[in-house]
């Protein structure tokens, strides 16, 4: 195991926040083999890779020879998980909840190491508590407290309706970790409040309150907005390896080092010199392939992460042809300019695109740009139209 100095760099990679350092701090010194927890409600089946940041950052500390608890709530998902969200969550039936946490593990050992994993369902404890544990758990907390809950707080001031019940769920998390006597749990920044419950009922269980640690949400492929299904800009682990790869490849280059702090496992002096070699000139392209590789390389394998790689290479970046091009016959009496060509064939919307397109260089006539709206396009010749990387045709003027 690495001292507590580089394993501290390590953990501290691409986090948000940590909250109880120097309790970590003087576990590391010890070399206490520390015990991480992480919960997951199976309120949805299917991750992507905004899911996966937190297992990352699981799998490093399994790296650094860990005990990592890969918590599935079974039974905090019959409560809801009330974060972020400005209605009372439906709770989960006994069907989905099953259904879900199966396929969850199908998943996350995509990022885990299974033989280093534990997998443990919180109703192996929940469902034995009494009522009077209930109420001697609830008593460990005031309204007030739970009203600082920013949802909680926005709902109350809006006249929203609050359940009690989803009171108990921050209650239940943190009683996990009095259960499981966690050293460390990690959660998105949403998870805050919950994450810091469970230090409070460690301290009234004469338990080292657990170190805290949150984790930044991931831009998707956009930028600019947290990744999610419903902005349709994320990557599935489960999609094609050319779609992961493919799309790894469009993030815009600012962000590219943000999802390689919070996806890739490569060591962080050979990251540190990846930004290097784009400080000295290095083209970011090719940095990107690399992040893209090893995406694409987990979620599927060595060789199909190979093969997208030269499928993107060869559609995209060595400029080949792609096979079954459409081709078309356009029929006229006099020349006609090449921006209402390009209308006529349907391959731009307007004439004014057309223009703009050509007069930014990405029109090519036989894979050579175009460098003028006058280009001369010539009767009965077959000829190879292309715009941008991905519109291709075939085009013959025949004289009508």
């Amino acid at each position: 195991m690495n001292n507590y100095k580089e394993q501290l760099q390590i953990i501290k990679q691409g986090i948000d926040e940590i909250i109880g350092e120097k309790e970590l701090i003087a576990k590391l010194k010890k070399g206490k083999k520390l015990n991480i927890k992480v919960g997951f409600d199976p309120t949805a089946p299917d991750l992507h890779l905004g899911h996966t940041v937190i297992l990352r950052k699981m799998r490093q500390f399994q790296d650094l020879g860990h005990n990592v608890v890969f918590l599935i709530g079974d039974f905090t998902g019959k409560i809801g998980d009330p974060s972020g969200k400005n209605k009372t969550r439906p709770p989960l039936s006994e069907k989905e909840i099953k259904n879900n946490a199966e396929t969850y593990k199908s998943q996350v050992f995509k990022v885990l190491d299974d033989k280093k994993t534990i997998v443990d369902f919180n109703s192996r404890w929940g469902n034995k508590l009494t009522a009077t544990e209930m109420i001697t758990l609830a008593a460990q907390s005031t309204v007030a407290r739970m009203i600082e809950r920013d949802d909680f707080s926005k709902r109350y001031k809006n006249n929203q309706p609050i359940s009690i019940h989803e009171f108990l769920y921050p209650l239940m998390q943190g009683y996990d970790s009095v259960f499981l006597k966690t050293d460390v749990e990690l959660g998105g920044t949403d998870q805050k409040f919950n994450l810091l419950v469970g230090r409070d009922l460690q301290k009234n269980a004469q338990q080292e309150p657990q170190t805290v640690i949150t984790l930044p949400l991931l831009e998707g492929l956009d930028g600019v907005k947290k990744m999610s299904k419903s902005e349709d800009n994320y990557i599935g682990i489960t999609e094609d390896p050319d779609e992961i790869f493919g799309k790894t490849m469009s993030i815009p280059d600012e962000i590219m080092f943000k999802w390689f702090d919070l996806l890739s496992l490569k060591p962080l002096d050979e990251i540190s010199a990846l930004k290097k070699a784009i400080s000295k000139g290095d083209n970011p392209r090719d940095i990107k392939i690399l992040l893209a590789l090893e995406l694409t390389e987990r979620f599927s394998s060595e060789e199909s992460a190979q093969n997208a790689k030269e499928n993107f290479l060869k559609k995209f970046s060595k400029n080949e042809i792609p096979d079954n091009i459409p081709e078309k016959i356009l029929k006229t009496k006099e020349a006609i300019p090449l921006a209402n060509i390009l209308k006529d064939i349907d391959m731009v919307s307007s004439t004014s695109e057309a223009l703009r397109l050509i007069n930014q260089g990405a029109v090519k006539i036989d894979q050579q740009k175009v460098e003028s709206k006058d280009y001369d396009f010539g009767l009965d010749e077959k000829k190879l139209v292309q715009i941008g990387k991905k519109k291709f045709i075939y085009l013959t003027l025949k004289n009508h």
